[in-house]
Formats: structure tokens, sequence, C-alpha cells
């Protein structure tokens, strides 16, 4: 991952993810980049809206 402006958040807490599922897409560097799950659970908070900037390995969302 790199750091860039989050331009969508595909999920929202109670979504299901699975290990490799987008859960939101980044612009960095002017490419559109999807952000994959690190692993499986159940969205409990997103910690990034539309237009904020993110650091690389910033954690975007909780899963439980």
């Amino acid at each position: 991952m790199m750091a860039g402006v989050v331009l969508e958040v595909l999920v929202k807490p109670g979504d299901e993810v699975f290990n490799g599922m987008q859960v939101a897409i980044l612009e960095s560097m002017k490419m559109q980049l999807p952000i994959e799950s690190e692993t499986a659970g159940k969205v409990k908070e997103i910690k990034v809206k539309s237009g904020d900037f993110v650091n690389e390995g910033q954690a975007i969302l909780s899963l439980e």
C-alpha cells in the first residue's frame, strides 16, 4: 500500500469481509489502487472517509 487519498470505501460496519476482498479504493500518484483486506471478519468500524489522506500502513477499518 502507498500513501494517498481515499476515493471510496466499499464496505460498511456490519459487512462480512474475506481475505483479499477489496474494501476501498485509494488514489496515489494519479493511479487508482484497490485496497484489500488482509484477513476475514466482520467490519466493526470504518476509520476513514472519502477524501481523507492516509499514510502507508495506516488502518482504514477495524474487524471483529
